[in-house]
């Protein structure tokens, strides 16, 4: 008898998911890379990219979830035909959870210690340097960046302590929707800024001259990019809620509904930061300088800066909590299956082991800045994100798409079954050659330019080396997807 928890509403469900996907990058990056390469012509090219990649991946964890009824630990045992070795992906997806945790508690920390501080009035009144000093200062402090990284820890696993509908889904749900009435507020806010028409025409408004200037290829590899990662794809962070659903609406339905409300907390989000910039005469700029050193120079001059400062990052923090508290919902599944811990014994030991886990992203920074393990200027942070960002999401993802339409995994028939079962929208099956051969190309070609991209950043080096750890992980993946069912 199956008596794996199920979500207690479908609204739950839907509101857990999309706060897994409702990252930091949807706030700090996506405003950025849209006014960067055209305003609205990119945001259509996105959405384009949205509905012809994130929205089949998507599909595909949710199937694999809701069919075994397991996390990635053991869903591929499950479902995998006898003699082949998709099981082995298991790994892969327990890394990549870990892997993410271990910076991702560290910037979800900053996020609540700005909270704070804008609710005190720690920055109110401090001058350009003075604010730029306040965010390196953190960053030179371990003890701090400890401290509000326990803080985050502790808090997301004792919200999942709690369970899968009495935690995870009742105070996920409390914060996702305060987390919208923020964000309607922060922009309706924004939109009477003076001089906001300048901001949005920035953002909104097709700007065909840049995108020539930049180039339609490289503005269709931004948009492609970011509609690839938004929804946290390729490690089971989603597969996991696959797993708690039951069967009464058709998986194609409810992807629409997670990928929609990613996409307006993406869109909104934007409203919210690029008018507030160029009301008070700075440019948009992306990463942490945007959120800890801009945004806060920005909100003390404006009027009810404080409170609408404080807002801003208690929106940031409710951002970056739904994401944790999701992952370690899913680290705890992963655990609970392969250990046979119950769900009390999980959260011990994960809390310990996690806030050891993050100690290198914390030190990277201070203690451990040496050390530039991608090219100079890098951080240990910036290693751990490229592992998971550049390499573990895109091969998952290609792997379960392949798991999903191979003969020699589930297959096609089988997911298709699954993918249609309940009522709501049925899964277009005259794109099976489109998942079959095209999607997964696009995940390669995404991945190899994840490459380029990283690279030219941070400069060819080292580039032999990690060529062939691509190398290595594509092999990897092939060894996973190459195996025969036994007869």
């Amino acid at each position: 008898m199956d008596k794996r928890e199920n979500f207690g509403t479908r609204l739950g469900f839907i509101l857990v998911s999309a706060g897994c996907a409702v990252g930091l990058g949807n706030v700090w990056k996506f405003p950025y890379i849209c006014g960067q390469n055209g305003g609205a012509a990119f945001i259509v090219l996105y959405l384009i990219c949205l509905a012809l990649l994130g929205w089949p991946i998507l599909i595909c964890e949710y199937a694999v979830g809701r069919a075994s009824r397991h996390s990635t630990a053991k869903a591929f045992h499950v479902l995998e035909p006898k003699g082949t070795r998709w099981h082995r992906y298991r790994w892969f997806s327990v890394a990549g959870n870990y892997l993410l945790m271990m910076f991702y508690t560290m910037v979800c920390g900053w996020m609540i210690n700005y909270a704070l501080r804008m609710l005190t009035g720690n920055l109110k009144g401090k001058n350009p340097d003075e604010i730029a000093n306040a965010f390196s200062n953190m960053l030179a402090s371990p003890v701090q960046m400890t401290i509000f990284m326990v803080i985050s820890v502790l808090i997301a696993f004792g919200i999942c302590a709690l369970g899968l509908k009495n935690g995870v889904e009742r105070i996920t749900k409390v914060m996702m929707l305060l987390l919208m009435c923020l964000m309607i507020v922060l922009a309706v806010h924004s939109l009477v800024l003076p001089n906001m028409r300048e901001g949005l025409a920035f953002y909104l408004v097709p700007d065909l001259g840049k995108i020539t200037e930049i180039g339609f290829g490289n503005v269709l590899f931004a948009a492609m990019s970011h509609a690839f990662f938004t929804l946290s794809l390729g490690i089971g962070a989603m597969e996991i809620f696959g797993s708690y659903l039951d069967k009464t609406n058709r998986l194609a339905g409810e992807a629409v509904s997670v990928t929609l409300l990613d996409t307006f907390v993406a869109l909104t989000a934007g409203i919210i930061i690029i008018p507030a910039c160029f009301a008070y005469g700075v440019q948009p700029d992306s990463g942490p300088s945007l959120l800890f050193i801009t945004l806060p120079n920005v909100f003390n001059h404006m009027a009810g800066g404080d409170i609408w400062g404080a807002a801003f990052f208690v929106f940031m923090t409710f951002a970056a909590l739904s994401t944790v508290i999701a992952v370690f919902e899913n680290i705890l599944s992963m655990t609970m299956e392969i250990f046979d811990w119950d769900r009390k014994t999980a959260v011990c030991r994960n809390i310990v082991l996690i806030i050891l886990l993050s100690m290198p992203a914390i030190l990277g920074f201070n203690v451990l800045s040496g050390i530039q393990p991608i090219g100079a200027g890098s951080t240990l942070m910036d290693l751990e994100d490229f592992i998971v960002s550049y390499n573990l999401l895109p091969l998952g993802s290609l792997l379960f798409v392949l798991f999903c339409a191979k003969k020699n995994g589930w297959g096609w028939d089988n997911f298709i079954r699954e993918v249609d079962t309940g009522k709501g929208l049925r899964y277009p099956v005259f794109i099976k050659p489109y998942v079959r051969f095209v999607l997964p190309l696009l995940i390669i070609v995404i991945y190899i330019k994840g490459y380029y991209d990283m690279f030219s950043k941070y400069g060819t080096t080292s580039l032999i080396f990690w060529m062939c750890v691509a190398a290595v992980f594509l092999a990897l993946i092939y060894s996973f997807a190459s195996g025969k069912p036994k007869e």
